[in-house]
């Protein structure tokens, strides 16, 4: 606990999320470490102090695809507070999604990601992704380009 931990933050922690898109397809991992272990989302991380919100974007998504990636527009600003059962607030992250294509690398899970796959948008009710990481992805294939 403390100003500096995940858990029991004294304050929002400051997040990025890289919506990786391409061929209708769009990048997602599956979280190895908590607050959503075993649950598949957009690849992203907290910013490190010092670094932008698109150079972390960038290295979270190397760190966790091994893909080199081009940053787009931000899609949303989101805000996620989770509680512990005894309703005090155990997680806060306040992140940045970004939309982004891939340039390089070799695809494969890395980092805080025991698995990563390329899926096609058609079926990504089957990865039973929270509500709020398919609003962004919805708004990031509406940006187009």
């Amino acid at each position: 606990m403390g100003k500096n931990s995940r858990e029991y933050p004294t304050r929002p922690l400051i997040g990025v999320g890289a919506v990786i898109i391409q061929d209708s397809k769009i990048v997602l991992v599956r979280r190895s470490k908590p607050p959503a272990r075993g649950q598949w989302s957009i690849p992203g991380g907290l910013v490190k102090v010092g670094e932008t919100l698109t150079q972390a974007v960038v290295r979270e998504a190397l760190e966790e695809t091994g893909l080199r990636i081009k940053t787009g527009p931000m899609i949303d600003l989101v805000e996620r507070i989770l509680h512990d059962g005894n309703s005090r607030i155990q997680y806060h992250y306040v992140i940045a999604d970004y939309k982004c294509s891939a340039i390089g690398g070799v695809f494969q899970a890395g980092s805080d990601a025991s698995e990563a796959q390329w899926v096609p948008r058609d079926q990504l009710e089957d990865f039973k992704l929270p509500a709020i990481a398919l609003s962004v992805i919805n708004k990031a294939f509406k940006l187009g380009g």
